[in-house]
């Protein structure tokens, strides 16, 4: 898969609320589906369907063992996503203070001529 496609994914898992508040909720440890349903007003089928984006995203993965079905976290997608938010704030952020150096130097060459 292509780094933006997976970047596409991540992002668009990150898009909701919900699967947001999973993604802190998870950071802490991995928990069972059953627990992280529980702190939702939203149907199973509802979870379950939040968690299949978060796995297509790379972002979690589902374990069953004989009565649970773990819920882990994995942060390498997270981290690919604030590498490439970084890279772009880091371009946009020089590029703003090029404009900002450009424009002080216009004005003071105005201010020299009135």
């Amino acid at each position: 898969m292509r780094a933006t496609d997976r970047l596409s994914l991540v992002f668009n898992a990150l898009s909701d609320p919900t699967r947001r508040d999973m993604v802190t909720r998870l950071s802490r440890a991995p928990i069972t589906v059953g627990e992280l349903a529980g702190g939702y007003e939203i149907s199973p089928p509802a979870v379950s369907q939040h968690l299949k984006v978060l796995e297509r995203a790379g972002l979690v993965t589902r374990t069953a063992s004989a009565q649970w079905r773990t819920v882990t976290l994995h942060t390498e997608p997270l981290d690919e996503a604030a590498e490439w938010v970084e890279r772009h704030r880091r371009d946009w952020s020089e590029r703003l203070d090029a404009l900002e150096d450009f424009l002080d130097t216009t004005k003071e060459h105005d201010d020299d001529r009135a």
